[in-house]
């Protein structure tokens, strides 16, 4: 009878992370609606190719080393297969390769962070060269001192310090945030982005429509990202946590709207669609670090925080003229970080565990240095192996042409009958 429990409790918790895994890859048609919405209809072919591309990317490079360097194991995922329980010392409640379905559409999610904080004006190729190095590498390094629980460089393990990162708001969203950051400055700004005299130029995006869309699937997806790292739902405890982190997920991200809505409209004395969709999204991004513990309440103000605080950040960094189209760096950086400092309110470092201040800054800080730097170097060689940026002409024009010799929207151009 106990074997026959297990034997359901396994199957359950197995196929809730595989059905949570598949709502976090549906993120990718989010990400790609959400860009294609907020660049301008010239490059909007060449930034749904980037995101299509950089999933069979993540895939593939966390498969052939990503997996083994983060949790260990082997390359290739050779000895993955096995049901979890035959031979284990501590059986498993899931499948292995459900596990690493699940993880690798989180490198994914890291990696399509960059692509809209690059878009418009960078190589094609260099890019997907850089995901190879970030979704094999530079990802999987920092997810080896977090969730994988190695020390960092042998000298400080995170956990014991107080860290905790429940879903990933440092892990995977500042951690893209951080590799965009890095692109963005050897990259520069888009050409007519920023005036002479300091003036700042609204470049507005094509397909507002598109972007809203892209908003939704990402809300929905986020249920898989935050109610999926539950990693269980076959017991009474489990699925009421899992039951709270939905509730809290939502909330945070209604909180988020809500407060980004008002403050745009404070300060720009319109009601600002972009910084409402951008406020949904910080709202997640900030409630990801710890969904499970805050009440209903403490979410939603969670998420009004981040929603606020985005705001402020994307106005910010187009005053330092650091060019994010979509906000990306806003929305993951900052606001990862927002969500990184929020955990020890409701999660205080105890006996069982929770997290510290101390903790969490450090944890924090370990994670955007190594991304950045890391980030850095690979865009450095990039720069100077086969150039990053597309010439002032290709840019002019469009990169949808340059880059992949057609156009999103043919009909509605110029020239055409």
């Amino acid at each position: 009878m106990e074997n026959n429990i297990f034997e359901l409790q396994y199957a359950l918790d197995t196929f809730y992370f595989l059905i949570c895994g598949a709502l976090v890859m549906w993120m990718a048609a989010g990400f790609a609606m959400l860009e294609a919405g907020l660049v301008r209809s010239k490059n909007t072919t060449e930034i749904l190719l980037k995101n299509v591309a950089l999933y069979a990317v993540a895939c593939t490079m966390y498969m052939v080393c990503g997996y083994a360097i983060m949790y260990g194991g082997d390359i290739f995922l050779s000895t993955i297969t096995g049901d979890g329980v035959a031979g284990a010392e501590e059986p498993a409640t899931y499948a292995p390769s459900a596990d690493f379905f699940f993880q690798v559409v989180f490198v994914a999610t890291a990696m399509s962070i960059v692509s809209g904080a690059v878009a418009e004006r960078m190589k094609l190729w260099a890019f997907l060269v850089f995901a190879v190095f970030m979704t094999g590498f530079i990802y999987p390094m920092e997810g080896s001192w977090t969730w994988g629980g190695n020390p960092v460089f042998g000298m400080y393990t995170l956990g014991d310090l107080g860290f905790s990162d429940f879903a990933g708001s440092g892990i995977v969203h500042m951690a893209g945030a951080a590799a965009a950051l890095a692109g963005v400055l050897m990259l520069g700004a888009r050409k007519g982005k920023y005036g002479a005299n300091g003036q700042i130029n609204a470049i507005p995006g094509a397909n507002l429509p598109l972007a809203t869309l892209g908003t939704f699937i990402l809300w929905m997806g986020w249920f898989g990202f935050n109610g999926g790292s539950v990693l269980a739902t076959a017991s009474v405890e489990s699925a009421n946590a899992v039951a709270i982190v939905f509730m809290n997920t939502n909330a945070a991200a209604a909180g988020g709207l809500i407060a980004a809505l008002i403050v745009a409209r404070i300060m720009f004395g319109k009601a600002d669609l972009t910084m409402a969709l951008n406020g949904a999204l910080a709202g997640l991004v900030a409630i990801t670090a710890e969904p499970s513990t805050p009440t209903a309440l403490q979410a939603t103000l969670f998420g009004a925080i981040g929603g606020v605080l985005v705001v402020l950040a994307i106005v910010t960094l187009d005053k330092m003229k650091i060019d994010d189209p979509v906000g990306a760096i806003s929305v993951h950086g900052v606001v990862g970080f927002l969500g990184l400092m929020l955990v020890p309110i409701t999660n205080p470092l105890t006996e069982d565990g929770g997290s510290s201040f101390s903790g969490q800054l450090i944890g924090a800080a370990t994670i955007f240095i190594w991304v950045f730097v890391a980030s850095l170097v690979v865009w450095g060689i990039l720069k100077a192996v086969i150039g990053i940026r597309v010439s002032e002409e290709d840019e002019y024009e469009g990169v949808d042409l340059s880059e992949c010799g057609m156009e999103a929207y043919p009909e509605f151009t110029k020239g055409s009958s």
